[in-house]
């Protein structure tokens, strides 16, 4: 069961003979900017892999171009406020929209941290590979295994991104943490060497669109969304508001800086939404 009420779906997108017309013009556009950046991205680690093992120099910069590209095909602009985690660390935001990770990607170089199960997708599953997404299970018991991981990556100046809801909403609200991945920045080889920076997204509806337009949530489907943002005539925005980073070792526990991280989350949120 969801862990808030959520709103209607909406309906299947419909459109005109000019709105197919862009849907399909747009489409082939940012298919072809996506799966040709991941076909030069995929050439470009068979270089950069060997050289510098996990570390990835150039990859990044790929991704990064891809998605800026393929925010301007979309028109949906991207205004950024504050500093982005700069140095060792990790960044945590609020979740809304399959579109996060092209925004998100298109700021700063970033690594996802990702459920298991999206490795297998069609599609994105490949692209979340290719891009060096972290995938792991939620669960307890996997605590070890994903602290390890989470160094590994970490002390090679990866910078990982989570969302700590466990979910998307409808882009109007932000759900409780959850506080299990935190724990892995307390290990003895992270605690004392890194920051978190938490990260609100806010998303701005188009003119006449409903509040909760960008939002990706429940058991929608993907298709259905896609169709949507590529027949908008005219987009909306997304806000970006990089809080202020803090030290992991200036907080006793996993629990007390995810309560903090949240707060700045909330109120980031909050703020942008009046």
């Amino acid at each position: 069961m969801s862990p808030w009420e959520e709103p209607a779906r909406p309906p299947f997108p419909r459109f005109g003979l000019l709105g197919w017309a862009l849907v399909g013009l747009r489409g082939i556009t940012m298919g072809t900017v996506v799966f040709g950046g991941l076909a030069l991205l995929l050439l470009v680690r068979l270089v950069e892999r060997p050289l510098f093992g996990m570390d990835r120099p150039v990859t990044p910069w790929i991704t990064q171009g891809v998605c800026r590209a393929a925010l301007a095909i979309l028109g949906l602009r991207v205004a950024a406020r504050g500093a982005a985690l700069t140095g060792r660390g990790a960044v945590v935001a609020n979740h809304s929209s399959w579109l996060d990770i092209f925004v998100l990607n298109s700021r700063k170089n970033i690594y996802f941290v990702s459920k298991a199960e999206v490795a297998g997708w069609p599609g994105i599953g490949w692209l979340a590979r290719a891009t060096g997404t972290v995938f792991i299970k939620r669960d307890r018991r996997e605590a070890k295994a994903q602290t390890l991981l989470f160094e590994e990556r970490l002390m090679h100046g990866h910078r990982l991104l989570f969302f700590p809801e466990g979910t998307s909403t409808d882009g109007r609200r932000v759900l409780p943490f959850k506080t299990t991945l935190f724990a892995a920045f307390f290990s003895e080889r992270l605690e004392h060497a890194m920051q978190m920076q938490a990260l609100s997204v806010i998303y701005h509806a188009p003119k006449g669109a409903p509040p909760e337009f960008y939002g990706w949530w429940g058991d929608m489907d993907f298709g259905s969304s896609l169709l949507r943002m590529l027949g908008t005539w005219r987009h909306g925005r997304v806000d970006l508001i990089y809080h202020p980073p803090v030290r992991v070792d200036d907080f006793p526990n996993r629990k007390s800086l995810a309560v903090h991280l949240e707060e700045q989350v909330r109120a980031g949120h909050s703020s942008a939404l009046i």
